[in-house]
């Protein structure tokens, strides 16, 4: 017989998650208010400044500042994300993301970690001739940020950097 109580398994929102039921018992102890001013984000970038079309490595944290596990909603079944001057993935492509909501679980403490490659364009759909096309940033500073996609988002849930493109 498989032991499958500590199996790690992918998870869509881009991180890892290992199942552990006490966790996600405890989480639910904690009110929701309590555990929406629990989460922290941040987000940075692996340099500054980039020349056209040179990637960008975006690191993502979301961290429980709690001791105990948390549980919070999300609105959507969209748990985090990040956007390009607003540009949610740096793209206008339609999502096709559940209206159902979903949740976050942290373990007490914890800190997840994950990575995204931004190639320094924008993906513009329904062009002229009906197509997508892949649009170059303008040079100049553009706008990075990282956010949980709780229904009324403060300063915690979400965290911006800034870049140039040369």
């Amino acid at each position: 017989m498989v032991d499958r109580r500590h199996e790690t398994l992918p998870d869509r929102t881009g991180f890892d998650e290992t199942t552990n039921y006490l966790t996600a018992a405890l989480g639910r102890v904690v009110p929701h208010a309590v555990a929406r001013r629990a989460v922290a984000v941040s987000v940075r970038t692996d340099a500054d400044t980039y020349a056209p079309d040179e990637p960008v490595t975006i690191a993502v944290s979301i961290r429980n500042r709690l001791p105990v596990p948390i549980e919070v909603p999300t609105a959507t079944r969209r748990r985090w994300g990040w956007a390009v001057d607003g540009v949610v993935e740096a793209t206008d492509e339609q999502r096709y993301v559940r209206s159902e909501r979903s949740t976050l679980s942290l373990r007490a403490g914890e800190t997840r970690r994950v990575t995204a490659t931004w190639n320094g364009r924008f993906r513009r759909t329904g062009g002229a001739d009906g197509l997508d096309r892949s649009v170059p940033a303008e040079p100049g500073t553009h706008t990075v940020a990282a956010f949980v996609g709780v229904r009324e988002p403060d300063g915690r849930h979400e965290d911006v950097t800034t870049i140039r493109i040369r």
